[in-house]
């Protein structure tokens, strides 16, 4: 961020740039809560089918006029269509869920936002041949370190249930890369996710849910329902990726990924106020490791060495 602001004054900023700003620091507010609302959900009377149901159900209704108009299976051909709907599904999002049955939220956020930097600059360099910076390679091992303190830092150190769900947030880790490196390979349009991530996935996992997999649906408060359902099926699906699109458009990827270094450690405090997890010096030490590997490596391609 200090780099970014070096050479122009707070005056000289643009309105759209300061949109962006907004945009990204409201991304990370909605994937922060996003993350304690899942943990929350994943520990009530609703099973993770009902979660899972209601972020496929909800946003396919929403935005299926929209795919519908623009069409997108047009421009994808049927490898990339099951490749992404694969990936963008409901393996991806049951191992979310599941793993909060076992792991703290501040576990996802480490895990699911603290992994993608490294995992990315890895496929970078074996599938687009890419040479990492200094800077990257730096801040990919403060993220791996910190990652691994904070496993081995946890309160549940016989791991008895929270390696668990740290497994499971690595594999959806691995899903959410595949699909960035799919969409920088294929430059996917906002039409073809929703086509993949959203129709398709609900119009596949909708009926399975209903006939086939256990439910808590009637044990849930109605507040329970709502909330999940408004945070599942519209809150990260749609409102934070149109707002993550606008940051990108705005400040550039690297100014984005930079703020949203903050995810961890803003989950981390939103599970220790609404859900009682409590962290010690350790594990808030590994957080802020983290958030500054991140921010390392999301800014290295604006820094020399």
């Amino acid at each position: 961020m200090a780099t970014f602001m070096k050479h122009q004054p707070i005056s000289s900023i643009s309105d759209n740039k300061l949109t962006g700003f907004f945009a990204a620091g409201a991304v990370v507010c909605i994937w922060s809560t996003w993350i304690v609302v899942s943990r929350a959900g994943a520990i009530s009377n609703l099973s993770v089918f009902d979660m899972t149901a209601m972020r496929f159900g909800i946003s396919s209704v929403i935005v299926f006029p929209y795919v519908l108009y623009r069409k997108p299976w047009k421009t994808l051909n049927l490898h990339k269509i099951i490749f992404l709907t694969f990936v963008l599904g409901p393996f991806y999002i049951l191992a979310v869920f599941v793993g909060f049955n076992y792991a703290p939220a501040s576990h996802g956020a480490v895990f699911m936002n603290g992994l993608l930097p490294a995992m990315s600059l890895i496929s970078g360099i074996f599938i687009f041949k890419n040479k990492p910076k200094l800077l990257q390679v730096i801040g990919s091992i403060i993220i791996l370190i910190s990652i691994a303190a904070l496993s081995f830092s946890s309160k549940d150190l016989n791991f008895s249930l929270t390696w668990k769900g740290d497994i499971l947030f690595f594999i959806g880790g691995i899903f959410f890369t595949a699909y960035v490196v799919a969409n920088r390979a294929w430059r996917i349009s906002l039409a073809e996710f929703f086509l993949c991530s959203s129709v398709i996935n609900g119009i596949v996992f909708i009926p399975i849910w209903y006939f086939l997999l256990p439910s808590g649906l009637h044990l849930a408060s109605l507040n329970q329902i709502f909330l999940q359902s408004f945070y599942q099926g519209i809150v990260p699906p749609l409102i934070g990726l149109v707002l993550v699109a606008h940051a990108v458009r705005r400040i550039g990827s690297d100014a984005t990924s930079s703020i949203m270094a903050a995810v961890p450690g803003l989950a981390a405090l939103l599970g220790s106020i609404f859900l009682n997890e409590i962290l010690n010096l350790n594990s808030w030490i590994s957080i802020f490791g983290l958030t500054v590997g991140i921010a390392a490596t999301s800014w290295s391609g604006k820094l020399k060495f």
